[in-house]
């Protein structure tokens, strides 16, 4: 029998895993009065949220903000025309091997008929022709074959100046092997390492990594090369993606509201936890002048605002030294800026849905809105107009408005079309909640459980058993603490689906060629 956590991609083996099996000899609903309180309703919240409250779990979802989501929430906004939108804290590429994220998606919409292609994936500069990076092979070695094959900006120069380790260290992830070799190496060290010319460099792995929400020199090597095993090396479904159709808010968290509460959860917006203490066999919670009991905790925050919860429980910290001291070693990476521009034309026509930009010192991704949802393509059809969103990852500017103006400043360059166009209302927003992965830091983040019983942690932060990224390891490790709380409910897991673990030469006698570039794979003695 495969064991599936140990087994490698590889072009005859490449499909989902199944990391997580539900017991059919389990019950699946829990027995009648367990209960639970989530803390934020992200992707990671809302996903423990209806996991437990499908299971018969009494939720209680709580959240700081007016709106859910998180990262991905969205809100109403109204244009001086009086036209009424919904805007996001920016655009999210829904790939289609976000197995967990899916799986919780389809609770409200079983078909997934609001996710529609996005289409090409180019990476535009003002220096080399775009790059595409849709329509590979999924399986290594073939997809890097075939990069090598149509890419402007990679070639035989480059492999043959590349480092034979590092070559290796991408094909080769396993997470305590990568982790060891690479974890206090930054990602801007490993990359230059790779020996390839500055093009490639920036064209095929800058917008890569920064895509992350991290600087190259603040970015640890092993965390790069998961999430290009994730991503690319080891992605049964390609590196193709989807993007809803309509806004966030009318597709994504109404219905999960709705959802919820035909469970039987109850849903609270503009409610901040200010304290976690313990209280018995479970936890009180302090939200201003109320103060809600519970056996059952998961706080799925962002890394910032959990730091803050754990420092300003004192008495939980003494119950549960360990998360209390990964909570305060918890880093905030820079903050990213999101820009959102309705202007008074169109750009041109050739302009893909969305770009990712590499070598500008601000702008890291264009989307363009009005060919991408549905009430934007409304408002440019009624006014001749556009809706473009800007998005910086790591921002270096001091204000929202400084970015714009840089960010704006760069698309005019890449754009030229864009130059003298009126801008008849722009949203801005520049915040820092997402997290940090700098060198050094592996096995020093919260798991999913802790050492104070009954509360788990959920976020794209969590170190998890099990590789994930971003949206899906956020969601995961939700669906991962709604598991904790059913095994100790008595009832079935739910299922958990991932991409193959390890990578094409994991655990293989791979050495780097002692005569020149290449690999070569070492005979096993015979005995």
């Amino acid at each position: 029998m495969v064991d599936e956590l140990r087994s490698r991609a590889a072009p005859l083996r490449m499909r989902p895993r199944r990391l997580v099996t539900a017991d059919p000899a389990l019950p699946r609903d829990v027995p009648a009065g367990t209960e639970a309180v989530v803390v934020g309703a992200g992707v990671a919240g809302v996903s423990a949220a209806v996991v437990l409250a499908e299971r018969g779990v009494r939720v209680t979802l709580l959240e700081a903000a007016p709106t859910l989501g998180g990262r991905l929430g969205a809100w109403p906004h109204t244009l001086p025309d009086g036209t009424e939108q919904v805007v996001e804290h920016g655009f999210h590429a829904f790939f289609r091997h976000y197995y967990t994220w899916r799986s919780v998606l389809r609770r409200i919409d079983p078909e997934l008929g609001f996710l529609a292609p996005v289409g090409g994936y180019p990476v535009v500069s003002r220096r080399w022709p775009a790059e595409d990076l849709t329509g590979l092979p999924a399986a290594p070695p073939l997809n890097l074959l075939a990069l090598l094959a149509r890419s402007p900006s990679l070639g035989l120069r480059d492999l043959s100046g590349a480092d034979s380790a590092a070559g290796l260290g991408l094909l080769s992830y396993d997470r305590a092997t990568t982790t060891a070799q690479f974890d206090d190496v930054t990602a801007a060290e490993f990359l230059a390492r790779m020996g390839m010319s500055e093009r490639a460099r920036q064209m095929l792995f800058e917008a890569f990594a920064r895509s992350f929400f991290c600087n190259q020199a603040e970015l640890s090597a092993a965390e790069l090369v998961a999430m290009f095993h994730y991503y690319f090396l080891g992605n049964p479904e390609g590196i193709g993606f989807d993007a809803p159709v309509t806004d966030h808010l009318t597709c994504l968290w109404d219905p999960f509201t709705r959802v919820l509460e035909k469970h039987g959860a109850e849903v609270r917006t503009g409610v901040r936890v200010e304290r976690l203490e313990p209280d018995g066999h479970g936890w009180r919670l302090a939200l201003g002048g109320e103060t809600v009991t519970t056996r059952n905790v998961v706080l799925a925050l962002d890394p910032g605002a959990l730091s803050a919860l754990l420092a300003a429980s004192p008495r939980t910290a003494a119950t549960a030294p360990r998360l209390a001291a990964q909570c305060a070693a918890l880093r905030v990476a820079p903050p990213f800026a999101v820009t959102r521009l309705w202007l008074d034309r169109d750009v041109a026509p050739e302009r893909a849905r969305f770009s990712a930009v590499s070598g500008e010192e601000t702008l890291d991704s264009i989307t363009v809105y009005s060919r991408l949802e549905r009430p934007s393509a409304e408002w440019a059809a009624r006014t001749g107009g556009s809706v473009v969103e800007l998005h910086s990852y790591s921002c270096g500017a001091p204000d929202a408005a400084s970015a714009t103006a840089r960010m704006r400043a760069e698309l005019a360059a890449l754009w030229p079309e864009t130059a003298d166009a009126g801008v008849v209302h722009l949203q801005e927003r520049q915040e820092a909640t997402a997290p940090a992965f700098p060198p050094g830091g592996a096995g020093g983040r919260p798991g999913v459980r802790t050492d104070a019983r009954g509360v788990r942690i959920a976020g794209d932060f969590v170190e998890l058993p099990y590789l994930a990224g971003l949206m899906e390891r956020a969601s995961m490790s939700g669906v991962l603490a709604a598991n904790d709380v059913l095994a100790e409910a008595g009832a079935r897991p739910e299922e958990v689906l991932g991409v193959p673990q390890r990578g094409l030469f994991a655990g293989l006698p791979v050495t780097p060629r002692p005569d020149g570039p290449g690999l070569r794979i070492a005979r096993r003695a015979r005995g």
